[in-house]
């Protein structure tokens, strides 16, 4: 979702127009509504000054509008956040239950996880996602790090993959801008 995008979705859930957004941010009355429509169709880009007025003014984190640090926790939620936005339903969340020792009847649907050391004091909540590409690279993301865990890659592999990702997937394999990841075939490619 583009940053003209977040705006338009904020200001029209805040039931407002767009002219009533530009005057409430100190822009002259006469072309309000034509800046406030510059922004939202990406064709101007606001300063982050007046980001952080429309944030206030919209009763909303000005996160939304201005990058956290690329890679924090904070960075990911909202990214997801308006990935569900842009796209709903296509992010579920489920809570993870404790697997009984008795086997359960087939009308229950809960996952399950064997309580261990590895997991958080807490249940943990899990996530899917209804989303093609997304869903291809969370399956190749987790043999990744089967692969790690059972010491076919090495980490500094595993990292390799990630940093270049999507150019080191399996499905861009036959492209020529596949970069290679796995030491043995950086070493063949040579």
């Amino acid at each position: 979702m583009t940053l003209g995008d977040k705006i338009k979705r904020i200001r029209t859930f805040r039931g407002m127009t767009q002219k009533e957004l530009g005057i409430a941010i100190g822009l002259d009355e006469k072309g309000a509504d034509n800046r406030i429509a510059q922004y939202e169709t990406n064709y101007r880009v606001p300063k982050k000054e007046l980001l952080d007025k429309m944030a206030e003014v919209l009763h909303v984190n000005p996160y939304n509008f201005c990058g956290l640090p690329i890679g924090c926790a904070e960075d990911l939620l909202r990214t997801l956040f308006w990935l569900d936005e842009a796209s709903p339903g296509s992010i579920r969340l489920f809570q993870l239950t404790c697997n009984p020792i008795w086997r359960t009847n087939s009308e229950d649907t809960a996952v399950r996880y064997n309580d261990s050391d590895d997991w958080p004091a807490r249940p943990p909540v899990g996530i899917y996602f209804r989303y093609g590409s997304v869903d291809r690279y969370m399956q190749e993301w987790l043999v990744r790090q089967q692969e790690l865990l059972a010491k076919k890659i090495t980490r500094d592999e595993y990292f390799e993959w990630k940093l270049n990702w999507p150019y080191t997937s399996d499905g861009s394999a036959h492209m020529p801008t596949y970069i290679p990841w796995r030491k043995e075939d950086t070493k063949n490619k040579e």
